[in-house]
């Protein structure tokens, strides 16, 4: 009798586990499909002609005619080779400086012992209350007053500092045990080859999230290029989308800008697909103390 509800208890169990996966996979499912089916249709409708696209009536699901015209328009209607470039520059120089100061910056609040440090870091944690739209705005008049418009520099000098990633990286740093960093002094290291050759290497997981998440980061960028950039040759991705809407295929045009949008969004995406179990463990790594 006891064997028989046992058998019962464990086969009630199994199947409640079963029961438990089959509903979580499929909300899971129910939700990528969500997520994913406005990828597809961009990549769908790059794929259709105009004339195929503006015939449909009611939107198909398909194309039996696929073409790879609207993405060679998209290299020819307008420069988007140079706006490929603008942004590569941007983001190799911005992530570069960034690094530097962000990683600086963070060895100084996890290490370094100086008069009202924890009141100057709860300081600069309380620049994350401030909006965006403000930073922008006060940025924009420096720049301005600076005569940086319309010039890499005014894209890169208010991208190179991050809150968020320093605190990031200090609470990184904090982890490690001091008393590393006091055998290192007797030893007579300085603080900066401490850290280059003791701290980064142990965080560089860390280290690794923030550059690819900066250069997500950089890649997206809207606003600020658009707000300080009026002049074509300075256009980064994303301000070169409303261009080739203005000024390139048109505003009825919609396959040739979906064409447009898939290529400047493949880098991004393989970007992520095949760093993605670093950001997720890195950002965890940072967040956990002990």
């Amino acid at each position: 009798m006891k064997q028989d509800r046992y058998a019962r208890v464990r086969r009630a169990a199994r199947a409640h586990k079963i029961a438990g996966s089959v509903v979580a996979y499929t909300c899971l499912t129910i939700w990528a499909v969500i997520v994913l089916f406005p990828f597809y249709w961009m990549v769908l409708s790059s794929l259709k002609s105009y004339s195929a696209y503006n015939a449909e009536y009611i939107p198909q699901f398909y194309t039996l005619a696929p073409t790879l015209q609207n993405y060679l328009d998209a290299f020819t209607a307008v420069d988007l080779g140079r706006y490929f470039f603008n942004t590569l520059v941007f983001t190799l120089i911005t992530t570069a400086i960034m690094l530097v100061v962000v990683t600086l910056a963070a060895f100084a609040f996890a290490r370094l012992n100086f008069r009202g440090k924890d009141l100057v870091f709860t300081l600069f944690l309380a620049l994350m209350m401030i909006p965006n739209e403000l930073v922008v705005i006060t940025n924009f008049v420096t720049i301005t007053d600076l005569n940086l418009r319309n010039s890499f520099a005014g894209l890169i000098l208010p991208s190179v500092v991050s809150v968020f990633y320093i605190y990031l990286l200090k609470e990184n740093f904090a982890q490690i045990p001091d008393e590393l960093y006091y055998a290192a002094k007797v030893d007579g290291t300085s603080d900066l080859r401490y850290l280059l050759r003791v701290m980064v290497p142990i965080c560089r997981p860390t280290l690794i999230t923030i550059v690819i998440l900066k250069v997500i980061e950089c890649w997206n960028a809207y606003v600020w290029p658009r707000l300080i950039t009026d002049d074509a040759r300075y256009y980064l991705v994303s301000n070169g989308i409303q261009e080739i809407r203005e000024n390139g295929f048109g505003r009825e045009n919609i396959p040739a800008m979906m064409a447009a949008v898939v290529v400047i969004s493949v880098p991004l995406i393989v970007l992520f697909l095949i760093f993605h179990k670093k950001i997720m463990a890195g950002v965890s790594r940072g967040g956990t103390k002990g």
